[in-house]
């Protein structure tokens, strides 16, 4: 067989010499997932990677929007740091999720890992039309659990802004936004963004 035909002979079948590399699955460590080197999302539960779909030029758009009108707000009022995704926050142990936007007050920022976030105040997602629920129940029972004062759902498909604030353990609604309104932070007082102009973000300006 050629080399030719024994690369057809393998076309859809893992690149197992790569596989090897890696952990299975379940047996990942904290040190082997912070260890990875890749310009894919991967998040991280009990020993189980799990890697994200690459978001869309749109996706991206609305992230830099939301985190340039975010970073300007905490930095002019010496809030605390607002970064994007990639940078893995630790929810609890051996549970690591990255949010698009992530704020974190001044005052935590000494404490914080090189290598990561935990104990944060406030993150954001855009929502992904490959599963919604993710952002909407998985990640909204984990936030909560998490002790994450302020989360914030983008959902450009429903083109709403949903604001949920920590309450006894679980999120209350603060407000769903729609184009017409300003969403706001119940944490950040005095910081709103029009949901039309978030929305309108996505679009490419050319």
């Amino acid at each position: 067989m050629t080399i030719l035909e024994r690369v057809y002979a393998t076309k859809g079948q893992p690149a197992w010499e790569i596989a090897h590399l890696f952990p299975a699955q379940g047996e990942w460590s904290v040190a082997d997932y912070l260890a990875l080197d890749t310009n894919h999302l991967v998040e991280f539960s009990d020993g189980y990677i799990e890697v994200l779909p690459m978001p869309s030029p749109a996706h991206q758009r609305i992230v830099l929007f939301l985190y340039r009108i975010l970073w300007a707000f905490v930095t002019e009022h010496q809030l605390g740091e607002a970064l994007t995704a990639p940078l893995p926050v630790e929810l609890w142990s051996k549970k690591f999720r990255e949010p698009d936007i992530i704020f974190i007050a001044k005052e935590k920022l000494a404490h914080q890992s090189t290598k990561y976030w935990r104990n944060v105040d406030l993150v954001i997602e855009v929502v992904s039309p490959d599963k919604p629920a993710r952002d909407y129940q998985d990640k909204r029972a984990e936030y909560a659990q998490a002790g994450i004062p302020e989360y914030w759902i983008v959902d450009p498909q429903q083109r709403v802004v949903v604001v949920l604030v920590l309450h006894e353990g679980d999120y209350q609604t603060h407000g769903e936004f729609k184009t017409g309104t300003q969403a706001t932070s119940v944490l950040l007082n005095g910081f709103a963004l029009p949901v039309a102009e978030v929305f309108a973000a996505g679009q490419s300006p050319y």
